[in-house]
């Protein structure tokens, strides 16, 4: 591959991982037609930020993991491009200053258009804040003196921002409100999101060891990322059903096949145990990621 290609860059950024952004945007939007206060423009405003900083994040993951000595040339997931040589220094550093940058630019344009549209409750500050948390959590879940993912925390991080923020603010800047519905969606979202994460450090357990990257999976045994891996998805369907008592019957239901789904793959992951053939297993996390997603966003539509 050509360094500084645009093959070596679409490798960095990830791209089999960025529906996790879009599927957020798309729930939280959905929560916002279902309560008649679905506006577009937000919404595509809030789909560019996602998705501009989720590559600022996988950037920032490529250069410091191999910095730190996680990802060498021989890792057991998928290539990394500047661990491979396909970026060099100072076009990532560049890279990543041009991600935030233009992710910068998205979330101005959308505190210019909720303030424009008197729809926020405390003068814009806290999307401000929401904003410089999310450039924060892309920049310190790997890089800095102390790392998120290598102290333990990488799953409460990805639960956080990967459900939690992008749900709940995609429907408040849309709404100006936050509903107990929001944050059931939310936290379900970041739970089956967190699966990835889950199989991607049951995986690289060992190597992980190797460098002092502590997950929860090297913190607590192999025995948490199986058990681990199964739990996520199931209290993410479980708590959907929690939607019940709204009213929203499709949205409690229609999740329930991801289950069957997560379940087969969490069965493989048990079959296979541990080598590189668990990327199969994340190939397999992506698509459910996604089928959750999708099942979920029309269960809100449906009512």
């Amino acid at each position: 591959m050509k360094t500084n290609s645009l093959s070596a860059w679409i490798l960095a950024v990830r791209p089999y991982s960025l529906g996790n952004s879009v599927i957020l945007v798309l729930i939280g939007s959905a929560l916002a037609y279902t309560d008649h206060s679905f506006h577009w423009l937000p919404a595509v405003l809030c789909l560019v930020f996602a998705v501009l900083m989720q590559c600022t994040a996988n950037l920032v993951n490529d250069l410091w993991d191999f910095l730190k000595g996680a990802d060498k040339p021989d890792r057991l997931g998928p290539d990394r491009a500047f661990a491979k040589g396909y970026i060099t220094l100072p076009a990532m550093k560049a890279g990543i200053a041009g991600f935030t940058l233009a992710a910068c630019a998205a979330g101005i344009g959308l505190l210019v258009w909720a303030l424009r549209a008197g729809i926020l409750r405390y003068g814009g500050w806290e999307l401000i804040a929401a904003g410089a948390a999310c450039i924060l959590f892309a920049y310190f879940y790997t890089a800095g003196p102390w790392p998120l993912a290598y102290h333990g925390l990488g799953d409460i991080a990805v639960i956080l921002f990967f459900g939690l923020v992008p749900v709940g603010f995609t429907y408040y800047i849309q709404t100006g409100a936050w509903t107990w519905e929001v944050l059931v969606a939310a936290l379900a979202c970041g739970l089956v999101i967190d699966t990835m994460l889950m199989v991607n450090n049951f995986r690289d357990r060992e190597e992980d060891a190797r460098c002092n990257k502590r997950t929860i999976v090297v913190c607590l045994g192999a025995g948490v990322g199986r058990w681990g891996y199964f739990a996520l998805g199931a209290a993410a369907v479980a708590l959907c059903l929690t939607l019940l008592a709204g009213g929203r019957i499709w949205a409690a239901l229609l999740p329930l096949p991801y289950l069957a789904a997560h379940t087969a793959t969490w069965r493989k992951l048990l079959r296979i145990d541990h080598g590189d053939a668990l990327n199969v297993c994340l190939g397999e996390t992506a698509r459910n990621i996604m089928l959750f997603g999708a099942l979920l966003t029309i269960g809100i539509l449906l009512g």
